[in-house]
């Protein structure tokens, strides 16, 4: 069997792999594979570790974020050994709809579409009586599930607000920040700064860990209730395993990760997106501009690229000697763009060589 590695100048995607893991990571990952533990104890020591890193009350290691909206929404509606509802509600904003909406419903949860204005979001929060005429009972939704990123901003309330608003209610917001680092505050920022109950970031993006972990942090009866949802036990979670492999990696990833000069990391990014626009200006038929954030609201640069016959341009890219990945996401039907986070040294060079002798 032969794969043909990519130069990934696209993102931290799933369908390439995420990112890759610096050594340290591999290191304890092989370590662990080494031996048997118990598995409980060590999902524990792992999250604790991981809390007191990240300034939370309490953090979960999961089989990636999806998998932690699962688990996170499973909690807001009750404990394991409780049935889940039938008629158990999520909150989201109409215009954070997305593709993980199914994480959320597959504990049989309800969404519950909001618009941009504070009023709609107190009303939904407000819940609805039940146990008939003259009844004092309220059921209020499980929990608000707020996206961050900057492609979700326009058509919702700012986080601050959301956990004002959800405070007063007594329902629990939880923030999807999967892709959201850096910056690498993002670890404590929506938690113990903005006041949110539980933020949920992937474990393999631009915390370069394994690609099949995510990471629950925030609160620790939520955190608590996750961890009992969650394999090795009988519960929702428990196709959603987390080896011993995977909990050490992540730990090891989240060290390496707080260990780096985030703002030299940031300058080295922006240092390829020059090199690109330096070396693209002047080449006839195309435009090529810096575009801030990234695509996924991440505060760096990347070279956006307009062209004639974009398709053909990705297609050779793909195809050729070294193959390489490019992004689309959120650009105009005639556009590329050159994402610097996920490349290694010196790829920034193959990449423009390539196009060059493209364009």
């Amino acid at each position: 069997m032969k794969i043909r590695p990519v130069i990934n100048a696209n993102a931290t995607v799933t369908v390439l792999g995420g990112s890759v893991m610096p050594p340290p990571v591999v290191q304890a990952m092989v370590e662990a594979a080494a031996h048997f533990v118990d598995l409980p104890e060590l999902y524990e020591q792992v999250g604790n570790r991981l809390a007191e890193l990240t300034r939370n009350e309490a953090a979960c290691v999961t089989a990636g974020a999806a998998a932690a909206i699962t688990l996170v929404v499973a909690s807001c509606i009750g404990e394991p050994a409780q049935a889940f509802p039938v008629d158990a509600e999520v909150v989201m904003f109409a215009s954070q709809r997305n593709g993980y909406d199914y994480s959320a419903r597959l504990t049989g949860a309800r969404v519950i579409e909001v618009g941009p204005d504070a009023e709609q979001l107190e009303a939904a929060l407000a819940g609805r009586p039940v146990g008939g005429p003259g009844s004092a009972l309220v059921r209020r939704p499980a929990c608000v599930l707020w996206f961050a990123g900057a492609h979700y901003a326009a058509g919702a309330p700012p986080i601050e607000d959301v956990v004002r608003i959800g405070r007063a209610a007594g329902v629990p917001v939880i923030v999807d920040a999967a892709a959201q680092i850096p910056p690498v505050a993002s670890l404590w920022h929506f938690t113990t700064e903005v006041g949110a109950d539980a933020v949920i970031v992937s474990g393999g993006k631009g915390l370069r860990g394994p690609q099949t972990t995510g990471l629950v942090l925030g609160k620790r009866w939520l955190v608590d209730r996750c961890r009992q949802h969650a394999s090795p036990y009988q519960e929702i979670g428990r196709g959603m395993k987390v080896g011993k492999e995977e909990l050490a990696g992540l730990l090891a990833a989240v060290e390496w990760t707080l260990e780096q000069d985030e703002d030299a990391v940031i300058a080295g990014y922006e240092r390829s997106v020059d090199l690109w626009l330096n070396g693209l200006r002047g080449v006839p038929g195309i435009t090529a501009y810096r575009g801030y954030p990234s695509e996924a609201g991440q505060p760096h640069g990347r070279c956006v690229i307009r062209l004639a016959d974009r398709q053909r341009v990705i297609d050779a890219l793909w195809d050729g000697d070294p193959r390489i990945a490019v992004g689309t996401f959120r650009l105009r039907d005639d556009e590329i763009a050159l994402n610097p986070q996920t490349l290694e040294p010196e790829e920034d060079q193959l990449v423009l060589d390539a196009l060059l002798r493209l364009l």
